[in-house]
């Protein structure tokens, strides 16, 4: 299962860890087994959304994520999300939208709403996607994008770099 994630990750790393010639920082290594120890630790504490961090640095941000229920509606337009995402489908299946317009409900509304379950915005006029074990998705900087609908749960790698880099 994670064997693809560590070939996706080499290819990721190649150009986000790239630096001067003869200055490359270490690799990064994480097994399987630690991954998903740190996921599992993380959904004691969070079951909804739990993370296992494999690499964050200013830069870039490259984490397994697990998902048991629809996440909060979002555009990453300021501070260290910003930029382009990358998630590639480890496990499970999940219904994405991506593009159309991000809509929030008003703040009162979104007091303790994601304890409670209510929804923490939309998208409307988005692409509506089923996504699945091996899929792709390539989230543009600033793109609105959202899990919508869970079936089960859905493990990913999340790669996130800042395209700025490359101006």
């Amino acid at each position: 299962m994670l064997n693809r994630v560590f070939v996706l990750l080499a290819f990721s790393s190649v150009a986000l860890l790239a630096a001067d010639e003869g200055s490359y920082p270490p690799a990064v290594y994480k097994s399987a087994s630690e991954l998903m120890a740190a996921l599992a630790k993380s959904e004691a504490s969070r079951p909804d959304q739990a993370s296992s961090p494999v690499s964050n640095q200013d830069h870039y941000r490259i984490n397994v994520v697990k998902r048991t229920s629809p996440g909060v509606a979002m555009a990453h337009l300021t501070g260290p999300a910003k930029g382009t995402e990358v998630h590639y489908i480890i496990d499970g299946s999940a219904t994405v939208v991506t593009g159309g317009t991000l809509i929030r409900p008003p703040a009162a509304a979104t007091k303790g709403a994601a304890t409670k379950g209510a929804p923490m915005g939309r998208i409307d006029g988005g692409e509506t996607r089923h996504v699945s074990k091996g899929d792709v998705i390539v989230i543009p900087a600033g793109t609105p994008h959202w899990y919508k609908e869970v079936q089960g749960s859905v493990t990913y790698l999340e790669v996130r770099f800042d395209v700025e880099l490359n101006k």
